[in-house]
């Protein structure tokens, strides 16, 4: 894999982690956390190749100048991703939130929701291709509990079911539209194909 290619895994892992990290403190959820745990050595073997393909990519002292500047984004994304697992950490040592972290999360201009989806809503048996959630409602899923198990960074093609719970992130007014939608108190004709600014 190329530099560039690490560096947007890298980017998009350390992202998903820090959510997750939230989400695994915010819900105390300890399968949540052991994701962030494993994406985090991930990352962290990820930023390892990116070391080694500078040292095989720098061929004279012009080019290891360049290439300290990726080294140095590599290494920062890392550090986000160490933060999240130590967030993570507190959930697996049986942490237990104070009260503020919640008005905190609360006052956030990203909220981080969790709904589960009922038989009669129109987002069963959808993809989020077609649902085009994060446009309709601005919120985006980042993490799916199916039964037992999970679904880490669902794409567009990544089928909703019935019984499924949703970790989402995004505006209050999408989390209040989801949490209708996902309940089936609402459809998905009383909602625009884009969110309005």
């Amino acid at each position: 894999m190329s530099i560039k290619n690490l560096l947007i895994e890298m980017k998009n892992m350390s992202e998903l982690m820090v959510d997750l990290a939230y989400s695994a403190v915010l819900f105390n959820s300890k399968t949540a956390a052991e994701e962030v745990i494993t994406l985090e050595n991930e990352v962290n073997a990820m930023n390892y190749e990116i070391k080694k393909e500078s040292l095989v990519a720098a061929r004279s002292y012009e080019d290891a100048e360049k290439l300290t500047a990726l080294l140095e984004i590599a290494e920062a994304t890392e550090s986000m991703a160490n933060a999240a697992k130590d967030l993570a950490d507190l959930v697996l040592t049986g942490f237990k939130p104070h009260p503020v972290f919640k008005m905190v999360m609360e006052e956030s201009d990203k909220s981080i929701v969790r709904v589960t989806i009922d038989d009669s809503s129109e987002l069963a048996n959808n993809t989020l291709g077609d649902l085009l959630l994060v446009n309709r409602t601005g919120m985006r899923v980042i993490s799916i509990r199916r039964g037992v198990s999970w679904i880490y960074g669902p794409d567009k093609n990544t089928m909703l079911l019935a019984g499924d719970t949703l970790i989402l992130k995004g505006t209050d007014e999408g989390a209040d539209l989801l949490e209708k939608l996902a309940a089936g108190t609402c459809s998905l004709d009383d909602i625009p194909d884009e969110l309005e600014e």
